[in-house]
């Protein structure tokens, strides 16, 4: 990929610029975590494909009315389609990796191994945009994924299919965010989202019909869909936003978060108990994150 595609690197990105990614990612993280909800309840008598497609076809419904009503339908278009789509690719096999993840394991350990992509996006933009961290920010990476460890407490389990796509999602995931990173200035935010959300939508579909075609729905459950797919639809611009403003290690190490939302969501929606090791976790997580930002 020719140099000249880079954003700048972390030498070039300021502080402030790194603590406003910063905010706006804890927010993107916060809705997908309330998706994330949304669709435990869905994949509980629906298949995940058929999930997946309900979701993000509404999404992609959403946007396209919002750019009717604004006039905006030329900025959806992307005007680098090839790294567009590459990053569509990688991020639609992302979802239904961590979907399919989500309904064969225990929501804790799911979210365990996904939250690997903060050292892996860390690893990847050494490597490949020679972004550099200090010590004290690579120990703010590997502390917070200590502290998912410590608010989990993973039991030990037989590895199943389950791990494997939630180990595969990391990794994908990864790898979109450091190609976000790549991505020209002039590209569109809205681009970049209208682009994922035509090709999960394609995709889940095709893989729906494979695994014996679509199921009728309820009302309640197309008022979740369009629920989770108005938050997916968010979580994405507002997560393109933070990795177009901040540097791509900083602003990933934010995905720890998720486990305070998911907290929250799993003792609202599922009745779920909040430990005293859940909580010191987070306390952990958080300090993570303001290591990484030093």
């Amino acid at each position: 990929m020719p140099a000249d595609t880079a954003l700048p690197s972390s030498t070039l990105v300021s502080g402030k610029s790194n603590a406003r990614a910063a905010l706006i990612v804890l927010v993107a993280f916060a809705v997908f975590s309330g998706t994330d909800a949304m669709v435990k309840l869905l994949s509980a008598r629906l298949a995940v494909p058929q999930v997946t497609f309900m979701i993000t076809a509404t999404a992609l419904v959403l946007l396209g009315l919002q750019s009717a009503v604004k006039g905006t339908g030329r900025s959806l278009v992307p005007r680098y389609p090839g790294l567009a789509f590459l990053r569509a690719l990688l991020l639609a096999g992302d979802t239904l990796l961590i979907y399919y993840a989500f309904a064969m394991l225990p929501l804790a350990e799911a979210y365990l191994l996904a939250f690997l992509t903060p050292v892996l996006v860390a690893i990847l933009a050494f490597v490949l945009l020679g972004e550099r961290l200090s010590a004290v920010a690579w120990g703010g990476v590997l502390i917070g994924f200590l502290g998912v460890a410590v608010a989990l407490q993973p039991g030990v389990a037989p590895l199943n299919s389950g791990h494997a796509a939630a180990l595969g999602s990391a990794l994908l995931f990864a790898l979109s965010l450091i190609l976000l990173r790549r991505t020209k200035a002039a590209e569109s935010d809205r681009a970049l989202v209208a682009s994922l959300l035509v090709v999960l939508t394609i995709m889940a579909f095709v893989v729906a019909v494979a695994n014996g075609g679509l199921v009728a729905v309820t009302a309640f459950e197309c008022i979740l869909a369009l629920g989770a797919g108005l938050l997916l639809l968010a979580g994405h611009a507002l997560l393109v936003r933070a990795f177009r403003t901040g540097d791509a290690a900083v602003v990933s190490s934010f995905q720890y978060s998720q486990i305070i939302w998911g907290c929250l969501y799993g003792s609202l929606l599922f009745a779920a108990p909040i430990e005293l090791h859940t909580l010191a976790g987070a306390g952990i997580i958080i300090l993570s994150g303001w290591l990484v930002l030093r």
